[in-house]
């Protein structure tokens, strides 16, 4: 039977791959930071369910990106260090989602 691979047009619809997003915990920050000003590394912690080291990589990953900005203070005369979504964060996240719907869309 022979085969023939579809246009390459057809294929480009989804959009570029955003690599960078494609991780749940990376993807799950900046979702979490889309809805809330900032989030300090121990909420963010918690609520993902990551050990430190495994959250420090994702969040500075994020932040060379340009995505995060990152805001080191004290309370209760302990370090805290607050995590928020750049504009280029919430373009960046936007794309993703967008490139996701499309994706979802061919399913259905």
């Amino acid at each position: 039977m022979p085969r023939n691979d579809p246009d390459i047009a057809e294929i480009g619809l989804f959009g570029a791959p955003r690599g960078l997003l494609e991780h749940r915990v990376r993807l799950a920050v900046c979702v979490l930071l889309v809805r809330h000003d900032a989030i300090s590394f121990s909420r963010l912690k918690q609520a993902l369910e990551e050990n430190d080291g495994s959250l420090g990589a994702h969040l500075r990953k994020l932040e060379d990106a340009g995505l995060l900005a990152v805001e080191k203070s004290y309370r209760d005369r302990r370090p805290v260090t607050w995590y928020q979504l750049t504009g280029a964060g919430r373009k960046e996240l936007n794309e993703h989602i967008a490139n996701l719907k499309r994706l979802i869309e061919q399913v259905e």
